[in-house]
């Protein structure tokens, strides 16, 4: 039974900001009880991105001494973490980082020499991955060709270490790695070996009921979280779709922030096979989420009114679906089963009357309709048309865009009022709760669908042609 009294400390680790927060006992934000670290992504020209790590813990630990001087960190019962999916560290002999953070959005890596018998379906069938740069059986080998590494970690690996002295993962992070068997929720033997690397070298899984407990050399600095459980991390996606209510199989849950994805929680035993183009990793011990990743979201939304120096967010008088504009959204390259590189989106059909609101609509069109392949994808998988609910920073900066991806979706969609979804959620993973999604019920304009579904094969058919050219050459 939930508790009714106390309350809850939660990290979300973003990849545009480290974040503590304390909730009530029903996963509700504390008014005012919320500290934020800016985090700054540092790229190159040959498809990095690196996050600093030192920079990254100690301003998270910044974080819990800011609500520790504003009388927040009292009553806690319970320290839950969210974090980013797909992050990797090189680390040396004695456990200390080789490398910086390696987040998704790094297309770094070198092709694998593989046995001519490896079945890449039957992988992917059996982790929920694709021997993609997004994942450590691609990551470890190009880790491998520059450093000396003795083993490896997660971000939310190395964070929970730092707090509780004990280097763990949970089966929700792990199953990000791509080196998870998802049926039995232990490392995958094929994924090792296709990466070169043995289980002692990661770090071992936990069950979703373990808890640590916070370092002495903490007791002063935080003398309210002493002896408070710390629960494993939860990945970013499965909490931020249980934090808006999509905790199961009936809902599809639409999640914009710095990226965007379209996902279903589902239990893990007697799920549907999983179609190529769908990921899947593990919420917990019993549930699973699948679905589909996209990498321009409200980093593209971000990037177009900082080019255009737009005052609103908002692409002001330009109906949805009316633009001429086609964008396709391949600016930060493609999640897979898509190889698309980064610096690769592309507008179609601009001319001289177009003006900045024109992109945006565009822009924001461009990201709604991958969404929607996603959410097709999903409707035929489950065998129904699905309940939608939006949750996420961009949904909440934007109401064009919400009324948009509502007329994309072409069915009645909720939309979380809540924007710390990935907190919420990471609180319901490890508590046992079930957050209802709340907010408002937007329903799509007739006129808009129209549009949206005559745009659509257009959409479709220059996408083709981009993905297609992407193959070709490694920049356009």
């Amino acid at each position: 039974m939930p508790r009714t009294d106390g309350r809850i400390l939660a990290l979300d680790l973003g990849t545009s900001s480290a974040r503590a927060l304390v909730l009530s006992a029903d996963a509700s934000p504390v008014p005012g009880a919320l500290a934020r670290h800016k985090i700054g992504a540092v790229y190159g020209p040959a498809g990095e991105a690196t996050l600093d790590l030192h920079d990254y813990i100690e301003g998270l630990l910044g974080c819990l001494d800011e609500l520790q001087q504003n009388g927040h960190l009292t009553d806690i019962t319970d320290i839950v973490l969210s974090s980013q999916w797909h992050s990797i560290v090189a680390l040396d002999n004695n456990g200390a980082a080789l490398t910086t953070v390696i987040p998704w959005v790094d297309t770094r890596s070198v092709d694998l020499a593989l046995d001519p018998a490896f079945d890449e379906r039957a992988f992917h069938a059996r982790t929920g991955a694709w021997l993609h740069r997004l994942y450590w059986t691609r990551r470890i080998p190009w880790l491998r060709s520059i450093t000396s590494p003795a083993g490896y970690a997660g971000l939310p690996d190395l964070v929970l270490e730092r707090l509780t002295g004990e280097r763990v993962t949970s089966v929700s992070v792990a199953s990000g790695t791509g080196t998870l068997n998802l049926a039995d929720g232990g490392y995958d033997d094929e994924a090792l070996a296709v990466a070169g690397v043995k289980a002692e070298q990661l770090p071992p899984i936990v069950p979703t009921g373990w808890t640590g407990a916070l370092s002495v050399e903490y007791a002063r600095r935080w003398p309210g979280l002493v002896g408070v459980p710390i629960h494993p991390p939860t990945g970013d996606g499965a909490a931020s779709n249980v934090g808006s209510g999509g905790y199961d199989a009936s809902t599809a849950a639409v999640t914009v922030g710095t990226s965007a994805a379209v996902r279903v929680v589902h239990p893990i035993e007697d799920a549907p096979e999983l179609p190529w183009e769908l990921w899947r990793y593990r919420v917990d011990d019993q549930r699973a989420v699948t679905g589909m990743a996209f990498s321009a979201a409200g980093n593209l939304h971000a990037w177009l009114t900082g080019v255009l120096n737009l005052e609103a967010p908002e692409p002001t008088g330009v109906e949805i679906g009316s633009s001429r504009v086609i964008a396709i959204p391949f600016h930060a390259g493609t999640r897979p089963p898509d190889t698309v590189p980064g610096g690769s989106g592309v507008y179609f059909g601009l001319s001289f009357d177009d003006s900045a609101a024109d992109l945006l609509a565009a822009s924001l069109q461009g990201a709604s309709l991958e969404i929607d392949r996603g959410l097709r994808m999903l409707d035929a998988l489950f065998d129904r048309p699905l309940e939608v609910v939006l949750g996420g920073g961009g949904i909440d900066a934007s109401a064009w865009w919400r009324r948009c991806l509502t007329a994309t979706f072409d069915r009645p969609t909720d939309v979380c009022a809540e924007p710390e979804v990935g907190a919420r959620g990471a609180a319901a993973v490890a508590l046992g709760l079930s957050p209802s999604p709340g907010g408002e019920h937007l329903d799509p304009v007739a006129a808009e669908v129209e549009r949206i579904s005559v745009l659509r094969p257009r959409y479709e058919t220059l996408r083709a042609l981009a993905v297609q050219a992407s193959t070709e050459t490694s920049s356009w």
